[in-house]
């Protein structure tokens, strides 16, 4: 979100988040390395513990009172570093990835930088119909059959569910559900930032795709991203062809959103137009809208049908 963030493990091992910037030069304190515990400042060598707070100044016999860096909340989890830049988090913890490092489940990671914002990020993983034609045989293939879908809106942000979706004419699904297989497929949004994309198959097979966004700006975003997936017996070697192809899908979307985004910013936006199909989007929009004004998020408990052709 436009600040510079410094990172470093303090003495007892937990993770410190301070503003990237010494207090005597602005010097980025990222060029700089930690020496007991304290990050110390590559110019002068000004050492600061993990709340900002100066604790040595090689130049001077004692220290004069100065004012501290701001310091932010941060938390190790799911090996990832959690940074708020609230005083206060709203929460206790971050959402877990769901699936990761579970018994029976492997798991692999991903970090992607979209040209694109959180909400254009979060529209993309979450629809159906873009599938068909970004990822064109490798995920989906346009058949044009009906698909009916019942969106609820929960306390947390919004949820969709697919019945009798085509599965014909894709690796993935070649891939995932051979032998006919019944399936359930949900796309969940979870406030304010995290998708989470999960197929259950009635042979056992699972696969859970949870991404959490992060903005470097509003026009930039970092997506973590959790695929895991239950295959049982042969997780291990699945990976060898799964991770991959994954790779290819998200830069297919990568490459459309850059492309989407570079077009929008030369061109009138104010026509860009929301569907029925996009199923996800509206709840996206007024969710985001809500925390950023500080309003009321949408009511759970509504439920709305709606037909598409995929």
């Amino acid at each position: 979100m436009g600040k510079r963030l410094v990172l470093f493990r303090q003495r007892n091992g937990k993770p410190a988040a301070l503003e990237d910037r010494c207090l005597h030069r602005g010097t980025p304190l990222s060029r700089g390395r930690v020496c007991h515990g304290h990050l110390q400042c590559p110019y002068h060598g000004w050492r600061y513990d993990g709340k900002g707070e100066i604790q040595s100044i090689p130049a001077l016999p004692s220290l004069p009172e100065l004012a501290t860096i701001r310091n932010f909340p941060c938390i190790e989890q799911d090996g990832y570093i959690w940074v708020c830049l609230n005083q206060e988090p709203a929460q206790d913890k971050p959402l877990f990835f769901e699936n990761l490092n579970k018994p029976g489940w492997t798991s692999f990671h991903m970090k992607t930088r979209f040209s694109a914002s959180v909400e254009a990020c979060l529209e993309n993983f979450l629809d159906c119909p873009h599938a068909t034609f970004v990822h064109n045989r490798w995920f989906r293939s346009p058949t044009g059959r009906r698909v009916d879908a019942v969106v609820h809106t929960l306390e947390d942000g919004a949820v969709a569910e697919y019945f009798e979706e085509p599965r014909e004419k894709s690796v993935v699904w070649w891939f995932l559900s051979p032998g006919g297989s019944t399936m359930k497929h949900t796309d969940r949004f979870i406030a304010p930032a995290t998708s989470k994309v999960d197929y259950h198959f009635s042979n056992g097979r699972h696969y859970t795709i949870t991404s959490s966004c992060t903005p470097v700006t509003d026009q930039v975003t970092e997506v973590y991203t959790v695929i895991s997936f239950k295959i049982i017996g042969f997780g291990p070697l699945v990976r060898l062809f799964f991770e991959p192809l994954s790779r290819i899908i998200i830069r297919q979307d990568v490459v459309m959103l850059d492309a989407t985004q570079e077009n929008n910013i030369a061109s009138d936006t104010s026509q860009i137009t929301i569907t029925p199909a996009d199923l996800l989007a509206p709840h996206i929009s007024a969710w985001r809208s809500a925390l950023k004004n500080g309003h009321n998020p949408p009511v759970p408990g509504k439920e709305e049908k709606i037909e598409l052709r995929l």
